[in-house]
């Protein structure tokens, strides 16, 4: 599946970030885009910026408003006729230790980052199914893969998406739908600036990581070729994507690193 003329993806989260960088990028190739978020002027603003900004339509959602998606996904499916590509990108991240982390912190991350893709995936999918068509695309993270220090609630987010997400695949291969899971690891955006503190408030500080990561331009072109290529899971980034690898055949190793190591 080539990603270019014609083609119709949604994506959430696509206010700034990621999903900012995506829209761009798929604009360039000649798809029709919606894009979703909690900031209805933000999203216009990417949507002027856009190389087709005629071929965008913009559709405000919060993924944890779960009684809300159903509407929205008719509103989204009604925008340009149908749905090919649904990439489910919104997320919060964390920077705390567990035992100073509110459990209401924890419940608002696995509603953004899980039940948000999971209830917005379900809405979507009766539509894929009747074409017998679709594909979800999840921005997961290397952490749905293995953990890190400070970011508990993160990570069991993310590797609750690989759970779900796998099943939903194994369900619904008869039905041509497709699944594809994206891992990155440190990629420069705001995502680590913008992570919830133990009391629920914005970390807004800097991390040394993530201005040291790949660029997102570099990582977005990435997920496009994984996302057309069909492939079941993509990991990106530096060095961190070796810790994918340790967590399966050296584990206690991948522990005495990620335990030893500066989180920032």
């Amino acid at each position: 599946m080539q990603l270019q003329d014609g083609k119709i993806i949604w994506i959430t989260g696509a206010s700034s970030g990621i999903g900012e960088a995506l829209a761009y990028a798929l604009s360039e190739r000649g798809c029709k885009l919606i894009l979703s978020s909690r900031k209805k002027d933000a999203l216009e603003k990417v949507q002027k910026q856009c190389a087709h900004p005629e071929n965008v339509r913009v559709v405000p959602l919060d993924v944890s408003d779960f009684d809300s998606l159903p509407e929205k996904a008719i509103a989204a499916q009604a925008a340009f006729g149908n749905i090919d590509v649904l990439i489910n990108n919104a997320g919060i991240s964390q920077r705390s230790l567990v035992i100073d982390t509110d459990l209401e912190v924890y419940k608002r991350i696995m509603d953004v980052d899980f039940f948000g893709a999971v209830a917005l995936s379900k809405a979507v999918l009766p539509h894929f199914v009747e074409r017998k068509k679709g594909h979800f695309v999840t921005i997961s993270s290397l952490m749905g893969k293995f953990s890190s220090p400070q970011r508990s609630g993160y990570c069991a987010a993310k590797h609750a998406l690989h759970g779900f997400f796998d099943a939903l695949r194994m369900e619904h291969d008869a039905d041509n739908i497709d699944v594809t899971l994206v891992c990155p690891g440190f990629v420069r955006t705001n995502v680590a600036k913008n992570a919830l503190k133990g009391d629920g408030s914005p970390k807004n500080e800097e991390s040394k990581s993530i201005a040291n990561g790949i660029p997102v331009a570099v990582a977005v072109q990435k997920m496009i070729r994984a996302i057309e290529r069909k492939k079941l899971e993509v990991y990106m980034g530096q060095k961190e994507v070796f810790g994918v690898y340790l967590k399966r055949f050296f584990p206690r190793l991948l522990h005495r690193v990620v335990s030893k190591r500066k989180v920032t």
